[in-house]
């Protein structure tokens, strides 16, 4: 079931099935590759360290596919209106946040991408497909493609946590329904 339908030109009442489960599916996947990160930072050298950063890279180019599938979603699909009681900066505020979210989404797996490339350690996709580099080998820009890499991620984790506390606010002190439209409607 996709969204309940709406008159021409109006937003829905709620999110389609494609566009949940792919919300799920990506907050999911950042969830635990945000885990593993921090994790692994604290690993010797060992082969049990290159396989998680391996998985680690998995995961990031398998989020960025899946973000551009849930752009390209968005892009086609409407999404629900907000609150007409929420003040218009509020509103404002969240359609930048919801935007800034997916540019964060973007730039983190690139981030990581450059990074992997400027280090010398090339993103073998699944351990059988090889990604093209972005970058020469470079271990000074490499270090700070760390840096740059790390800094996107925290960014990208006080925006989940804003977006996630706005969803509960609504949810238990506005009792509206802005949470209950990106959950199943099973």
């Amino acid at each position: 079931m996709n969204a309940d339908p709406a008159p021409s030109g109006l937003a829905p009442a709620r999110y389609t099935a494609t566009a949940i489960r792919l919300h799920w599916l990506i907050a999911l996947a950042i969830a635990c590759t945000f885990a593993v990160g921090l994790y692994m930072q604290g690993l010797p050298l060992s082969p049990w360290k290159l396989k998680v950063y391996s998985w680690h890279k998995w995961t990031g180019v398998c989020i960025f596919l899946l973000v551009l599938a849930r752009l390209a979603w968005r892009l086609g699909h409407r999404p629900p209106a907000l609150p007409e009681t929420m003040p218009l900066r509020l509103r404002q505020l969240a359609e930048a946040t919801h935007w800034l979210l997916y540019l964060l989404m973007f730039a983190v797996p690139i981030s990581g991408w450059l990074m992997s490339s400027a280090k010398g350690f090339p993103v073998v996709l699944f351990g059988v497909l090889p990604i093209p580099d972005l970058l020469a080998k470079n271990p000074p820009l490499g270090d700070q493609l760390v840096l740059l890499h790390q800094t996107l991620n925290f960014l990208l984790l006080g925006l989940v946590i804003g977006h996630v506390g706005a969803a509960l606010k609504h949810h238990f002190i506005d009792r509206d329904d802005v949470l209950r439209r990106m959950l199943s409607s099973r």
